[in-house]
């Protein structure tokens, strides 16, 4: 099969952003709206195709997926040096695009929601200033991510990982005229800029020992025992190997916000909503998840997969501290960003109690499962807050309520994408959701026990979002809110059917760890038949139970939620106020590394370093200064110190004689 027209996924979107960057005080608002949604269009055709012809037409072979390259070139190639421990070596690093099942599932996510994300900002962003801009902005990224998802080795999917990261700076900082829209960007690419210091330094260390840098090569189980050979134990009975896995992990950790490098997300939440949909919900921030699936056989297989636990656990906590969080927040905005920080904590503990072979890897599929039904139902989610914020100007629950005969199709499509992020029965969160709790149970039982609680903190607070919108008070607004355009309603309705549909894809056909079905059978309806009942009826309830309690306290009025703050005294502040984390990194960052670390270098900078050159320098010219008049220019001097020389030279050579 020929998949060399997938170049064209990676070509389309940076020709975009040239010809709208370079020309967008020439093209017309209108019209570069036009140019990006045609182009994503095209992107996301090609995806969608290649995606049919994968799964669909290309056969198995030995009942696994095979691994085709669309295009592949070699960049550069060096050898390492023979040391001690390890023989002479040659590395190559090439460019291109791999296409297995996660790459062109990724594919097909990000092309998804790039093009409604493209869509819904044509209504959104009218009249802004930036307009065209913006659409070039929004296609860098496309561009960015798509070579993340279908890199072939890790120096390239470092290469794209960092111009995700400098898109998504000026997506952030697009309205940058406004102060918190600046520091949110600055705050967001610092703390990614050092986690991506520990990815670095473990794509070196995977590339020295390790002796290579491709995907295919390292994701071999055959060749792993050459690579421990090469590996010496180094801490603790750990190998470098893991060593450079976790710190691998930290690049993801800080791109996907786990904790504690989670604190840019949901100050990320001052761009342009469309932003928040894209890369804050569906793209940017699943690219660790996509890494430690990507190199999941080697967080398996090497040190007992010690690796792996590290990715259950940081996961768990992750998911935890953020849905408590989400609870108390009051910004629709930040809910969902904590929504999503906790939603991708799921992923992560579910690669992290992962197998690898058969039914044993059910947390693999799960997670590619619910990175996939996530991205439509999040992005549906962020785009309808959009919607609701676009009606009434404003981020805060206080300002809301009552909203549903003001906003009728906003109001469907984000009670189905709550109903799904909640697990409710038949949607796709429900399908991933069993599957990530059932792989828990089997593996981790405090996990799943922090799962389980966590999907019913995650219904409570997402109903209380939409009771706080579209019920509640009913509030006096200035202005009449009034539905979106259908520029915006259009994307809304699509990802809400997906946020359903998505639920009944065969992906224990398609996306396993080791490239084998699960389940064993295609259908429409197989995916009910494989659910395990006995777990998800215990899920089903608890979300149900979060649900029933959120209408109990904010369908209607009442006093009850202040009351419960109330009771709560103390940790409720503490959970607003995002367990003061920010606080501690601005603690550590200004008063220990600025004043006692920062302050003192640049005293010795400015007074001993600075003083010493700036003392030679002034010395110098106050010599100079006092022996100018040598070189006076004046004939009758230089006449005079001639006679003065030679009456001196006289004088001695008498005193001599």
């Amino acid at each position: 099969m020929d998949f060399s027209y997938t170049i064209f996924i990676l070509i389309i979107p940076i020709a975009m952003f040239l010809l709208l960057g370079f020309f967008y005080n020439k093209i017309k608002p209108a019209v570069s709206g036009w140019i990006g949604v045609a182009g994503l269009t095209a992107v996301a055709g090609m995806s969608y195709y290649t995606a049919y012809q994968y799964f669909f037409n290309i056969p198995k072979v030995a009942g696994k997926f095979q691994t085709f390259f669309g295009f592949k070139m070699n960049w550069m190639n060096y050898i390492l040096p023979k040391t001690e421990d390890l023989p002479e070596r040659f590395l190559a690093i090439d460019m291109g695009i791999l296409l297995d099942p996660i790459s062109i599932m990724m594919m097909v996510v990000v092309s998804t929601i790039s093009l409604m994300v493209h869509i819904y900002s044509r209504g959104y962003m009218k009249g802004d200033r930036g307009y065209t801009k913006f659409f070039a902005f929004l296609s860098l990224f496309t561009f960015a991510m798509m070579g993340l998802v279908v890199a072939t080795n890790l120096f390239q999917i470092y290469v794209f990982w960092e111009l995700v990261g400098v898109s998504s700076f000026l997506l952030i900082g697009y309205y940058y005229e406004k102060p918190s829209a600046v520091a949110a960007a600055k705050k967001a690419f610092i703390v990614t800029r050092f986690a991506d210091l520990g990815f670095l330094i473990g794509i070196l260390l995977m590339g020295y020992y390790g002796g290579s840098y491709d995907f295919m090569e390292l994701n071999n189980p055959e060749g792993f025992n050459i690579i421990l050979e090469n590996a010496p134990q180094k801490f603790m009975g750990i190998s470098v190997i893991t060593t450079a896995l976790i710190l691998m992990f930290m690049g993801g950790a800080g791109k996907s916000a786990m904790f504690p490098l989670h604190i840019w997300l949901p100050d990320a939440m001052e761009g342009p909503t469309p932003v928040s949909a894209l890369i804050h919900a569906a793209t940017m921030v699943v690219a660790g998840v996509y890494l430690v699936a990507r190199m999941f056989p080697m967080f398996h297989f090497f040190d007992d997969g010690f690796a792996l636990h590290v990715v259950a656990w940081v996961g768990a906590i992750s998911s935890l501290i953020a849905a408590i969080i989400a609870l108390t927040q009051t910004d629709i905005k930040r809910v969902l960003a904590f929504s999503t920080m906790s939603q991708i904590g799921y992923m992560m503990l579910a690669l992290g109690v992962s197998e690898y072979d058969g039914h044993e890897g059910l947390g693999y599929m799960a997670s590619m499962w619910h990175l996939f039904s996530h991205a439509m139902f999040k992005a549906l989610l962020f785009l309808a807050a959009g919607s609701v914020i676009h009606a009434v100007h404003s981020n805060y629950l206080k300002d809301m309520g009552g909203l549903r005969k003001y906003l009728p199709i906003t109001n469907i499509t984000f009670l189905i994408a709550a109903l799904s992020i909640s697990g409710f029965p038949l949607t796709a969160g429900f399908f991933s959701k069993d599957e990530i709790l059932v792989a828990a149970f089997e593996h981790n039982k405090p996990i799943y026990f922090i799962t389980l609680f966590v999907a019913g903190l995650t219904a409570f607070y997402m109903f209380r979002l939409y009771f706080g919108i579209f019920w509640g008070k009913k509030t006096a607004y200035e202005h009449t809110p009034h539905e979106s355009p259908w520029s915006m309603t259009i994307p809304l309705m699509f990802l809400a059917f997906m946020s359903i549909a998505s639920g009944y894809l065969p992906f224990s056909e398609w996306v396993t760890a080791d490239r084998e079905a699960i389940h064993g059978h295609i259908g429409l309806f197989s995916n009910l038949g494989a659910i395990h009942w006995d777990m998800a009826a215990i899920a089903i309830a608890t979300g149900l139970l979060g649900i029933a309690i959120a209408w109990f306290f904010y369908k209607k009025p009442t006093d009850y939620p202040a009351k419960i703050s109330a009771a709560f005294g103390r940790f409720y502040k503490w959970t607003f106020n995002k367990f003061y984390i920010d606080e501690v990194y601005l603690f550590i960052t200004h008063k220990i590394i600025f004043k006692c670390i920062s302050t003192p270098f640049a005293w010795f900078d400015k007074k001993v370093v600075d003083a010493t050159m700036e003392g030679i320098g002034n010395k110098t010219v106050d010599v100079s200064k006092l022996i100018k008049g040598v070189q006076s220019g004046k004939i009758q001097d230089y006449a005079f110190a001639f006679a003065g020389g030679v009456f001196i030279l006289v004088l001695i050579v008498m005193y001599m004689l």
